[in-house]
C-alpha cells in the first residue's frame, strides 16, 4: 500500500486555505506529487516503516563489502539470506557470523566481502520514517503549490497603461532550486 507523504489538512494549513473550494484540486495533486517525489528520490520514506504485513524485500548480487538498502534509515532487519543458485533457493545468513549491521549498511564479515552471485542476497527489513522529515514535508508542500500555480500554460502579462500584451511560455523542465535542493538530500543514487 502506498502512503501519501502529506495530508490535505497539512497542506491547507501550510497554504492558509480555509475554504473547501480547492479540496478536489489539492486531493488530486497530493498523490501525484507524492509519487513524483518517491520516484525522484528512489525510496518511499514511510511505506515500509513498521507495517507488520509489509516488510521491504530487496535482492542484491553482492560483489561488495557492504550492502546499502533503499529504505533508510533501517528500522529492523527481519532476515538476510544468501543464494548460490541465482535466487532459486535462499539460506538464512547469521548475524555477527556472516554479516553485521553498521548504521544503514549491511557489512560482510568475510574478508573478501559478499561473493558475487546474481540474485545472491535477499534482505527483508523495515525502513524509513514514521513521519516525513520536516524539511521534506515542506518541499512537498512547496511542490504542490508549484503545480497549483505553475500550470505550464501560456501566461499573459500586460504592462500597465499599454494595450500591448506580452506572452510568456513556461518551458523549463527544472524543479525550483529550493525544492530540488531538499529532494536531492534524500535521493538514493548509488551509481
Amino acid at each position: 500500500m502506498a502512503y501519501n507523504l502529506i495530508t490535505i489538512t497539512e497542506y491547507k494549513t501550510y497554504a492558509g486555505i480555509k475554504s473547501t473550494n480547492y479540496d478536489a484540486e489539492i486531493s488530486a495533486l497530493i498523490p501525484r506529487v507524492t509519487q513524483f517525489v518517491k520516484n525522484y528520490c528512489g525510496r518511499t520514506f514511510v511505506d515500509y516503516f513498521a507495517s507488520p504485513d509489509l516488510p521491504k524485500v530487496e535482492i542484491f548480487s553482492g560483489g561488495f563489502n557492504t550492502i546499502i538498502p533503499t529504505e533508510t534509515p533501517i528500522v529492523s532487519i527481519t532476515k538476510f539470506e544468501g543464494s548460490v543458485d541465482y535466487g532459486q533457493t535462499y539460506t538464512l545468513l547469521t548475524q555477527y557470523v556472516d554479516w553485521v549491521q553498521n548504521g544503514d549498511k549491511i557489512v560482510s564479515l568475510a574478508p573478501k566481502g559478499f561473493d558475487e552471485y546474481i540474485n545472491g542476497y535477499k534482505l527483508t527489513y523495515y525502513g524509513g520514517w514514521d513521519d516525513v522529515p520536516a524539511d521534506l514535508g515542506l518541499a512537498i508542500m512547496d511542490l504542490v503549490t508549484y503545480y497549483r500555480k505553475s500550470d505550464m500554460s501560456v501566461h499573459s502579462n500586460s504592462a500597465p497603461g499599454t494595450n500591448k500584451t506580452q506572452i510568456e511560455y513556461i518551458t523549463s523542465s527544472q524543479l525550483p532550486a529550493h525544492i530540488r535542493r531538499v529532494l536531492d538530500q534524500y535521493r538514493t543514487d548509488y551509481t
